[in-house]
């Protein structure tokens, strides 16, 4: 499977994590537990950290490293799971009903980015391992 296939999967994640980051520098101050300091700055600056690492994976696809690629869009993908922290700070029930589907959302679709790219990198590998002894 070539590795562009799967960009459906990344652009819904995308959307899922703008979704939640973008409701989550909206109200903020209405999240339960969130520290002081977390303002609406400090939100998309953790997302435009996030977005650079799936960047990273599609720079890395571009340059002719595939393997690597898929490794940072495994990590873009797992960076999604960690919107499942917000229920540290306090239960379901205490969250809207917005956020919980944003934190859901996103993280689900991050999982689902995470082992499709596990996946292909497991097979890349064992294709390269397979030419290495053959070759």
């Amino acid at each position: 499977m070539h590795i562009t296939r799967i960009a459906p999967l990344v652009a819904a994640y995308f959307a899922a994590s703008l979704a939640h980051f973008s409701h989550n520098a909206q109200y903020i101050a209405f999240y339960p537990g969130m520290p002081a300091w977390l303002t609406p700055g400090t939100v998309w600056l953790c997302w435009f950290a996030v977005c650079a690492v799936g960047l990273l994976a599609w720079v890395l696809t571009r340059l002719g490293l595939p393997a690597l690629g898929l490794l940072a869009l495994g990590v873009y993908g797992a960076l999604g799971l960690d919107g499942l922290l917000h229920y540290r700070l306090g239960l379901c029930s205490q969250h809207t009903l917005t956020a919980n589907l944003t934190i859901w959302a996103e993280a689900t679709t991050g999982l689902m980015l995470l082992l499709v790219s596990a996946v292909l990198f497991a097979r890349r590998l064992s294709l390269m391992n397979t030419q290495t002894c053959q070759g």
